[in-house]
């Protein structure tokens, strides 16, 4: 099982928007990819220097060919939604985690 982790550090100015944005629309969209079986949104308790809110959100993925998948056929378009709606008040990184074992 992997981990697909995005951290994401949103201006405050589209906090709002954006969390209803990606509660509403984003992370079910993901879902709908059927690439994914859960997702999770947790909230940075550290503040930035920069400021902004900062969010990470994991998508639990069966296997690297599952997740391959969603980067060849859905990513592009999916993270077009955001730069089309939040353009320059975000920054985003990506990371892959791998379950070496639940508890």
């Amino acid at each position: 099982m992997l981990i697909y982790n995005v951290t994401i550090n949103i201006d405050e100015s589209v906090h709002e928007k954006w969390l209803s944005w990606m509660r509403d629309k984003h992370i079910p969209d993901m879902l709908a990819t059927k690439k994914f079986t859960e997702a999770k949104m947790a909230k940075v308790l550290v503040e930035e220097e920069m400021g902004g809110v900062t969010y990470s959100i994991q998508y639990t993925t069966k296997n690297r060919e599952t997740l391959e998948s969603y980067y060849q056929e859905d990513a592009e378009r999916l993270r077009n939604d955001g730069l089309r709606l939040f353009a320059d008040k975000f920054v985003a990184f990506r990371t892959e985690l791998e379950v070496i074992k639940t508890f």
